[in-house]
């Protein structure tokens, strides 16, 4: 029988308890341990594990912690800051104003009735009427320059009575012009034909005239030619000048009279000189009963038509029965497209609704009484004011 002494006993028990002591004591050290501290009073507290702070907005809690969720500015931001508006100078109100008022210019001839031109006027001797009411003039001035003009005559096959007059008109004109003018030449029977184009060359002038011999149609369609003329120029700036050499009948066009008038309405810039041809032809015929009552009508409406053409557009119509008065004449349109009066206003009626004013021009004296023109021999002097009889009103359209 075997015997065990207590110092193996004690040598087993503590092999045995050992391994459970490391097993307990790693576990301790897993678990956080609370350190208590001694305050000066002799108690003992024990601090308790600090969580972590919750942001100011809180939030849900999340695995790893609570998820922070940004609090909302309770502050409004600064509005930005407004520019800083402009002074004034002192003495000035503050207002705006904004005008769309249209500017009117009037070309005016004042002419004695032998057809010379009056210089030496001053704006104070110019009254301007717009349908009645008298205008303030904002501008005056006495104009000298080149000339754009159009040489439009009738070439067809009717009577060569009426081709002479025209060849002399045209040749007049030729003679009266200078080398700063411009010119084109246009021809029509049916339909209008353009010889040459805009040049200062005369030679080239001449040489449209030149082909003018042998004509083809018998046809005189003036309003379709007129108004394609107008058409093609009333694009060029400045002013421009149509010395119209016809019959002034119309025989076959497609538009009407009251179309051309229609379209010499809504023009400004464009002023008509009229130059009957065939007028001594005409008193032969009819003084020796060869013309019936339905021609004489017809040429006395185309003398009207030319008047009306002339009149509307501050222009002048010549209905010359001799040879020696083509240079006379074309002396007198040179001269008064050359030299003439520019009267611009503002109108009272600002209304732009595409109305047709009529005007009137009319000279007075420093007292206001109609102005009176002496000659050399101090003789009065009668004279006439030419200029277009309105202007139609510009359209606004909403």
């Amino acid at each position: 029988m075997t015997y065990v002494t207590p110092l193996f006993m004690r040598l087993r028990w503590r092999n045995a308890i050992l391994p459970f002591l490391v097993v307990m004591l790693s576990a301790s050290l897993a678990v956080p341990q609370t350190q208590s501290t001694t305050t000066p009073s002799g108690q003992t507290t024990t601090p308790t594990t600090q969580k972590p702070q919750v942001p100011e907005a809180g939030g849900p809690e999340g695995d790893t912690g609570p998820i922070a969720v940004p609090k909302k500015k309770t502050e409004d931001e600064p509005p930005p800051e407004k520019p800083a508006k402009v002074k004034n100078p002192e003495g000035l109100e503050d207002f705006s104003l904004r005008v769309n008022v249209p500017l009117v210019s009037v070309d005016v001839s004042v002419l004695t009735k032998d057809g010379q031109f009056i210089p030496g006027l001053k704006g104070g001797n110019f009254k301007v009427f717009e349908d009645g009411v008298e205008q303030k003039l904002t501008n005056f001035n006495q104009t000298t320059a080149p000339i754009t003009a159009v040489l439009l005559v009738e070439f067809a096959n009717t009577n060569y009575a009426f081709i002479g007059d025209m060849l002399r008109g045209s040749y007049s004109f030729l003679n009266m012009l200078k080398p700063e003018d411009w010119t084109a030449v246009v021809s029509y029977d049916m339909k209008p034909t353009i010889l040459v184009d805009f040049t200062q060359d005369k030679r080239a002038v001449a040489g449209a005239l030149n082909m003018l011999r042998i004509p083809g149609f018998s046809e005189t369609n003036l309003f379709d030619a007129l108004y394609d003329t107008i058409d093609r120029i009333d694009s060029i700036e400045g002013r421009k000048y149509i010395v119209l050499i016809s019959s002034g009948r119309d025989t076959f066009s497609k538009l009407t009279y009251d179309k051309i008038l229609a379209k010499l309405k809504n023009t400004q810039n464009i002023t008509i000189y009229a130059v009957s041809t065939g007028e001594a032809a005409r008193e032969w015929y009819d003084s020796h009963g060869a013309m019936g009552s339905i021609t004489r009508l017809d040429y006395l409406q185309a003398d009207n038509q030319m008047n009306t053409f002339a009149k509307m557009t501050g222009g002048q119509a010549f209905h010359p029965r001799f040879e020696a008065e083509f240079p006379e004449i074309f002396q007198q349109i040179g001269n008064d497209i050359r030299n003439e009066y520019v009267l611009s206003y503002h109108p009272t009626n600002t209304k732009q609704d595409g109305t047709y004013r009529k005007l009137k021009v009319e000279l007075v004296g420093p007292d206001g009484s109609p102005l009176k023109v002496t000659d050399q021999h101090n003789k009065n002097v009668k004279y006439q004011v030419v200029a277009r009889d309105g202007y139609k009103a510009k359209q606004v359209v909403e």
